[in-house]
């Protein structure tokens, strides 16, 4: 079957790209509501923080049984399906009765709003191949990217007007925009003859061809290994910039929000040139970039160096994940059209696997060490290269040639 270019890209990523952001606007929304939520219910800060850590397992296992489903009922079933419970589930956190009932919603919040992540990108899969997806995945990055940088300040600012409940409010009014996005303005991409069989046999046999395939998983290790070194930096540098070089919480956000540009910055850097560079070309640079400045990085902090060597490292190594992001999700994907969702859910769930680990870690010496920081970051770039030269060079060593999803390109 041929497939055609949507016609209106810009228009069709950003429908898209609003469904990917209901993962970052469920997480970050309510972060400055936190200190209330805590009062409100009369419990301690870590009791609500674990609020925070059901939805990040929601958002990440969600992903697993969303992926699958719409591979199996096509992908506007789970969509409206997810989207309503995101509704109700976003609804009922404003009205909890308690600080449990308020955890377990949050969980449920999460694994309605990972449809939205998982499906969107099993969507661009259904649409795009080769340079096309590559263009326009990037051309999504740019837009997701802006969703982390502007949900905390939207959240601030509704409850400058109202209680914490009117975030999830909020939250709960963008759920049922999505659903009539989904109801009126997204058309079916996957073609029933396409779609798997629902059986729980299929869901088993589709995970176990995606792991034992080298290139991909060799692709979305890659990815998910360099994005838990963006979650490490996410659970850092606040207490980083703040603490060791005494930055103002108003000059954080800034510092903050560059680093997210730089994200945006070198995902258009992707766009301007596939077609005219190769993909693992590209792939490659983005490697060596992420290697040189979690290294400086690194450098940095164990010679106790100036804020502005600390910012520029960072942001090369937000640049690097800019460009592997798009690259990697359209080099894992390509060959794996039979079960996109699945072969999505893979790459979304692993950066929150992943992600969990490295979280934690950075602030094992303290508050005042920015050691584990630096060693953590290098490691991921470290680790991914190794995941690179051991399952998609070495892959394309034992096949003779390049991995499949490159036979095309």
């Amino acid at each position: 079957m041929k497939y055609k270019a949507q016609p209106r890209p810009l228009g069709f990523a950003l429908i898209l790209a609003t469904f990917s952001a209901l993962g970052p606007f469920t997480v970050d929304m309510y972060l400055a509501s936190l200190p209330q939520i805590a009062v409100f219910f009369g419990t301690s800060a870590a009791a609500v923080q674990a609020s925070l850590t059901t939805s990040l397992l929601g958002l990440g296992l969600g992903q697993l049984i969303m992926g699958p489903l719409s591979d199996m009922y096509g992908r506007r079933p789970p969509l409206l399906t997810s989207m309503i419970l995101y509704i109700l589930s976003s609804i009922g956190c404003a009205f909890a009765p308690s600080i449990e009932w308020f955890i377990c919603l949050r969980f449920i919040q999460g694994v309605a709003a990972s449809a939205g992540l998982v499906i969107s990108r099993a969507i661009v899969r259904d649409r795009f191949r080769g340079v096309e997806m590559t263009k326009f995945i990037a051309l999504l990055t740019m837009i997701s990217n802006v969703a982390p940088l502007i949900s905390p300040t939207l959240g601030s600012a509704v409850m400058s007007y109202s209680s914490w409940g009117s975030v999830f409010l909020f939250l709960g009014a963008l759920g049922i925009a999505l659903t009539a996005i989904t109801l009126g303005g997204l058309k079916e991409s996957l073609p029933v003859q396409q779609r798997v069989p629902s059986s729980f046999s299929t869901f088993i046999k589709n995970y176990n061809s995606l792991f034992r395939e080298r290139s991909f998983m060799g692709y979305a290790l890659v990815n998910g290994i360099l994005f838990a070194g963006v979650f490490a930096y996410v659970a850092g540098t606040p207490f980083i910039y703040q603490n060791l070089y005494g930055v103002s919480p108003q000059m954080f956000s800034i510092l903050f929000a560059l680093n997210g540009l730089a994200i945006i910055a070198g995902s258009q850097f992707v766009k301007l040139l596939a077609g005219r560079v190769t993909e693992s070309r590209l792939f490659r640079a983005g490697l060596i970039i992420a290697f040189i400045s979690s290294a400086a990085v690194l450098f940095v902090v164990l010679a106790h160096g100036a804020l502005s060597a600390m910012f520029i490292s960072i942001f090369l190594f937000a640049f690097s994940i800019g460009i592997i992001g798009p690259i990697s999700f359209t080099l894992a994907m390509e060959s794996q059209g039979h079960i996109a969702g699945s072969a999505s859910a893979v790459l979304g769930s692993l950066q929150f696997a992943l992600g969990a680990v490295t979280s934690p870690l950075v602030g094992i010496a303290g508050e005042n060490s920015a050691i584990p920081f630096g060693v953590v970051l290098f490691s991921t770039s470290v680790l991914s290269i190794a995941a690179y030269l051991i399952l998609i060079q070495g892959g394309q060593r034992l096949t003779g040639g390049k991995p499949s999803s490159e036979s095309s390109m």
